[in-house]
């Protein structure tokens, strides 16, 4: 706890044992102390809230609310207390509490500069950027510390930043904040660098880049230290912002004359020679060339200064990469802009040539080289990847012909070239033979890469690593192409690797894909967990997890995977609002608007909206068996159909589409279209998924009306209006649908490792989507019967046709989900996830089946009652029962035994999972090794043992749904 250190109250001895017994987790305990504390001492009200931190950790919230809220109602100015509120508010996630009582012990205590400056935190927290700035003022004129005078400046900025009005912000907030910095600046008392940079940051939000560039340029400027080059680089961004090219270049030249290795110089260095030479500038005869020296404005001066650079270079103790590639880039621009003057610099064969002889064993060459291979023209691929290869010092070993690296540095070279070939598409274009000899090849030399990798620590990656990574791209190519075998080898030689490098992000990420491909969910839990992903990789790389763990029956992985997720989620409000505090604290104000912005976007995020909608429907399936308790889910959620939470216009895609490494042709490779459809598709699938959601949410809100025909108290007790809801969120339904499957007309085709597709091609094909949509229709005319009453035939007859076409859809469902999840064909495995797929569309179903059946129930109940009653009154020994009391029954009894039938027809699944003998299994094909056998085995192990988890838990939950379904007895 925070608060003892600070004041030395009286009370603190007395207080202690309770603040130890929270400090260490014991919170009943503390609770019993601090009782014990109270009885002696009635008014120590930093035991009630210490209490009340007790009772809130032990999930007793509304008790320790309302013992906060006494003490608060207080006004207490005790530190101990307030300290204790705050971090009780902080735990509540009700930060908003705070303001209300460091405003209440500033009126009470208003010199005191420490509770000024809390209540200007708090205001932090919840973004009071007014108030933010008018307690900073008031800070000032208690305390005239400069920063406090900042932080008032800084709120304002915050004021401008968040105006809806882009000309309020630029005609008020910010020439406010302009004019109170230029008072410190005459007044002479501008002490820190923070004081600049934000002086800076505010001329730079109103565009007034020539008094920015003459601030960073003068006197103050030379308070601008704490970075490197902190002002030459902001120098350089105002003189393109004023398109100063002379200047820009003259700068960047210096710059680079310093440190010919910093390549963002190189990038400005030719804009700016382009830029000049476009605009046909030409030095003035006798002046300055400009305020940064002088300017090169030609070709010729530009390819004459790299030269000088690489000559430079030569004479260097540290061998630079920079100079090299400035050439290349040239070339390439030279290139792009159709000059003719690029034989100046050479032939770029020759240079990358000459680059791989002086980098090629640095890992760094590959991604270097990377870029400029375009240069080459296609013809020319083999003869320059012979080349290089001749360079390489390998030394053949006696018992085969594969010419083998002797050291890690030949090894390095070599593996450049391999990552070369395959960029460069010469393993695309061989036959399946030469690829399967390649593959050999390649894990003959990881192997033997290994030798060099045996004192390195388990943490650390294996210097061979890449060739097997290679060599299982080049068994997905084959995979693709039609050979099962070849899926199977990929895993065994991943988790061969994993087995050598434990550490190796890559080999977990492919093993996480090629598993949730094969349909195999259970492995990659435990793969994903290894990864240790941190803080912002849940938004961008969680999707690997979350967009397989349901759709493949792995219900309670599923469910924790997303609570993993938006535990983040829900935390970055929190955190964030102290990163800003910190930022406050410290001065580092360009900071702030960062952070507001990162917030902003993780609240935005794609993945969120996914991750939120998925669990909420999760939850559902797994807890709400009939209406009531469908309604108390609801409850729990703060569901409400008529409310759409997510940010439609501002979805922000944040996920690391190309966190798998790829050698890929450009061709091949993920490319800008593919990340836009992607980004369509996983929309599309996220508003038919929120608005399934808001529709089941709908269901408990229609209660039985029991209000005579025609009433208009139908319309006041609100049940028509929540009718019409559901009606205008079909409508919607039906749109995102008709949108949906327009797109999946466009049959894309994403490459193996790109995005992964969504379950919305399985859910329109499996027919999941009709029997669902049919669902919420009957809804609608059950409705319309309740209000009705039970006179209209028609009504009763369309309630009957749409019982017997939902057991048709639903039956057609369950055929589609029959068949073996694995299969062995000539020897080979093939698994079958898609079935696995269609078996949880077919639990979602028959779970909103069962939900809207328990609706029809509680509206068919009381008329049955009336019935009854009439029949009693009458004392007539047989009244005609309205046809829907039998197409109701008839439909539950078909209902029963279709689910029976599916328990039956998974418990199959299970003994045939059961009874397999994967291990007496050996891959057709002849690559499989004597080593890889037991890695072969694991293999086929965690996948009948993953298939054999999913189909238990699809089974468990479907018993579930059938206990219900025999409830269902009008």
């Amino acid at each position: 706890m925070a608060a003892r250190g600070h004041v030395q109250d009286p009370n603190d001895r007395r207080l202690r044992p309770i603040y130890d017994y929270l400090d260490n987790g014991n919170n009943k305990m503390a609770i019993q102390q601090a009782d014990k504390l109270l009885k002696k001492h009635k008014d120590l009200h930093c035991a009630k809230v210490l209490k009340a931190i007790g009772l809130q950790r032990t999930g007793k919230q509304d008790e320790a609310y309302a013992l906060a809220q006494e003490v608060a109602a207080l006004e207490p100015t005790d530190d101990n207390s307030l300290q204790a509120l705050t971090i009780l508010y902080r735990e509540m996630h009700r930060p908003e509490l705070v303001t209300k009582l460091y405003e209440a012990a500033v009126k009470k205590v208003p010199n005191s500069e420490e509770y000024h400056s809390h209540l200007f935190m708090a205001y932090a927290r919840v973004g009071e950027y007014k108030k933010m700035q008018q307690a900073g003022m008031a800070l000032y004129k208690i305390v005239p510390k400069n920063p406090y005078y900042f932080w008032s400046v800084m709120s304002l900025i915050m004021q401008s930043i968040s105006a809806q009005d882009e000309n309020l912000s630029k005609t008020m907030f910010l020439p406010l904040a302009e004019r109170m910095v230029e008072k410190m600046v005459k007044e002479d008392k501008i002490e820190a660098e923070a004081e600049v940079e934000l002086y800076y940051m505010i001329l730079e939000r109103l565009e007034k880049y020539k008094e920015a560039l003459d601030v960073v340029r003068g006197k103050l400027g030379e308070k601008l230290t704490s970075e490197l080059q902190s002002r030459e680089n902001k120098c350089m961004a105002m003189y393109k912002k004023l398109h100063r090219w002379p200047e820009c270049n003259a700068l960047a030249r210096r710059l680079l004359l310093k440190n010919s290795d910093d390549w963002q110089f190189y990038i400005t260095y030719f804009d700016s020679v382009f830029q000049l030479i476009d605009e046909s500038w030409t030095p003035p005869a006798e002046e300055e060339h400009s305020l940064e020296g002088e300017v090169h404005c030609s070709i010729e001066q530009a390819v004459s200064f790299i030269e000088e650079r690489i000559t430079e270079e030569s004479k260097s103790s540290r061998p630079l990469r920079g100079p090299y590639l400035a050439k290349l880039e040239l070339i390439r621009r030279l290139r792009h802009r159709g000059c003719n003057d690029e034989y100046k610099l050479g032939d770029p064969e020759e240079l990358m040539f000459q680059y791989f002889k002086k980098f090629g064993d640095k890992p760094c060459c590959f991604t270097d080289l990377k870029v400029f291979v375009d240069l080459l023209p296609p013809s020319q691929y083999p003869k320059f990847i012979r080349q290089l290869l001749d360079v390489i010092p390998l030394a053949a070993a006696a018992e085969n012909e594969v010419a083998l690296p002797g050291d890690i540095k030949a090894l390095q070279q070599h593996l450049c070239v391999v990552q070369l070939s395959r960029l460069l598409g010469i393993y695309h274009a061989m036959e399946k033979k030469q690829k399967l000899a390649v593959v050999r090849e390649l894990m003959l030399r990881y192997r033997h890469g290994l030798e060099f990798g045996k004192s390195c620590l388990k943490t650390e990656l294996q210097f061979s690593d890449y060739y097997c990574l290679l060599a299982v791209h080049l068994l997905l190519d084959l995979w693709l192409e039609g050979e099962e075998a070849a899926v199977w080898q990929c895993l065994t030689l991943l988790e061969e690797g994993l087995s050598h490098s434990p550490s190796n992000a890559q080999f977990k990420l492919l093993l996480i894909r090629i598993y949730c491909r094969l349909g195999a969910f259970e492995p990659v839990s435990e793969l994903y967990s290894s990864l240790d992903a941190k803080h912002i990789q849940h938004d961008t790389i969680g999707y690997l997890l979350t967009r397989y763990a349901g759709s493949l029956g792995h219900y309670a992985a599923a469910s924790q995977s997303c609570n993993f997720a938006l535990r983040f989620f829900h935390s970055n409000q929190k955190d964030t609002s102290e990163y800003i505090i910190q930022a406050y604290k410290y001065g580092a104000f360009e900071k702030i608007p960062e952070f507001i912005a990162f917030r902003n976007r993780l609240n935005s995020s794609l993945h969120f909206a996914q991750v939120r909608t998925e669990r909420m429907l999760l939850d559902l399936l797994l807890e709400a068996n009939i209406t009531t308790s469908l309604e108390e889910s609801i409850k729990s959620m703060s569901l409400s159909p008529e409310e759409d939470d997510i940010p439609w216009k501002d979805l922000r895609d944040n996920r690391d589409l190309t966190v798998l490494f790829s050698w890929d042709p450009k061709d091949r490779d993920i490319s800008e279209e593919h990340r836009k459809l992607s980004l369509e598709e996983e929309t599309l699938w996220l508003r038919i998924r929120s608005l399934t959601l808001r529709l089941v949410s709908a269901l408990p809100t229609l209660g039985h009306t029991i209000q005579p025909k025609n009433s208009e108290k139908t319309a006041e007790n609100g049940v028509s209006s929540k009718i019409d809801t559901i009606r205008a969120l079909l409508q919607q339904l039906e749109a995102a649908v008709d949108s949906g499957k327009k797109f999946l007309e466009q049959k894309i085709q994403y490459p193996v490792l790109g995005p992964p597709p969504t379950r919305m091609a399985g859910f329109f094909s499996n027919g999941s989507c009709q029997c669902q949509t049919s669902l919420f229709y009957l809804v609608s005319d059950i409705y319309e019967l309740d209000t009705n009453g039970l006179d209209s035939a028609e009504i009763q007859e369309r309630i009957g046709n749409s019982f017997k076409s939902l057991v048709e859809r639903l039956t057609d469902l369950f055929n589609k989900c029959k068949g073996d999840l694995i299969e062995v064909r000539d020897g080979t495995l093939k698994t079958h996830p898609n079935l696995l797929e269609n078996l949880v569309f077919f639990v979602e179903t028959i779970s909103i089946a069962l939900w809207v059946s328990s609706y029809c129930d509680s509206v068919l109940r009381p008329f049955k009652s009336n019935l009854q009653k009439k029949k009693k009154k009458k004392k007539e020994s047989s009244v005609a029962m309205p046809p829907v009391f039998t197409h109701f029954l008839d439909y539950v009894t078909e209902l029963q035994t279709l689910t029976s039938n599916v328990i039956d027809h998974i418990k199959g699944l299970e003994i045939i999972l059961t009874a397999l003998k994967l291990e007496e299994l050996s891959l057709k094909d002849t690559l499989l090794l004597q080593e890889e056998k037991k890695f072969t085995k694991t293999v086929q192990g965690k996948v009948q043992s993953s298939y054999h988890h999913s189909v238990q838990e699809i089974g468990e939950l479907l018993k579930k749904r059938l206990d219900t379904i025999k409830k269902l007895k009008i």
